[in-house]
């Protein structure tokens, strides 16, 4: 047999025939044709999936996998994004150490109420500060069905409205 058809494809990796299509959409598998209605790929679909899984794993979006897979299938790693996202991951462990750590911490303090431990009271300030943020700070959501509000620059020289 030289090419797997969608669902086989679908078994083998466990990934949903929506997924294998959504992913042949953002360019990071091919189908190679057609048998009747089903989508047939190569063999080394099945390592490309693994890449993107490893990829996924490691928190590489879709556009930037999709970029190191050229053209004509072969591997074109972008060693910058790699040592990037390492760097990205190193940050993400040395807070989560840090919580680790407190919460061992809030859990056997010997204080009478955590709010009197000093250690706690680190903690809470390090939070305040946005130290275990896991992602950068943006601008606060909103309701997708309200229109934001603008600001109007009054006549009297009165503070924009918010």
């Amino acid at each position: 047999m030289n090419a797997l058809d969608i669902a086989q494809v679908a078994s083998l990796t466990g990934l949903p025939a929506a997924t294998l299509r959504f992913y042949e959409e953002k360019g990071l598998i091919a189908s190679r044709g057609r048998r009747g209605l089903r989508r047939l790929f190569g063999h080394d679909v099945l390592q490309r999936l693994a890449l993107v899984s490893l990829g996924r794993a490691a928190g590489l979006s879709l556009k930037d996998m999709a970029r190191m897979f050229g053209p004509n299938g072969e591997l074109k790693v972008d060693r910058q994004v790699l040592v990037a996202k390492a760097d990205e991951l190193e940050r993400t462990s040395r807070k989560l150490q840090a919580m680790r750590r407190g919460l061992l911490h809030a859990a056997a303090c010997p204080a009478r109420s955590h709010l009197e431990c000093p250690t706690f009271q680190r903690l809470l300030k390090a939070a305040e500060r946005g130290a275990f943020a896991t992602r950068e700070p943006s601008a606060p959501a909103r309701h997708p069905h309200k229109k934001p509000k603008r600001r109007r620059a009054s006549g009297t020289g009165a503070k924009t409205a918010r």
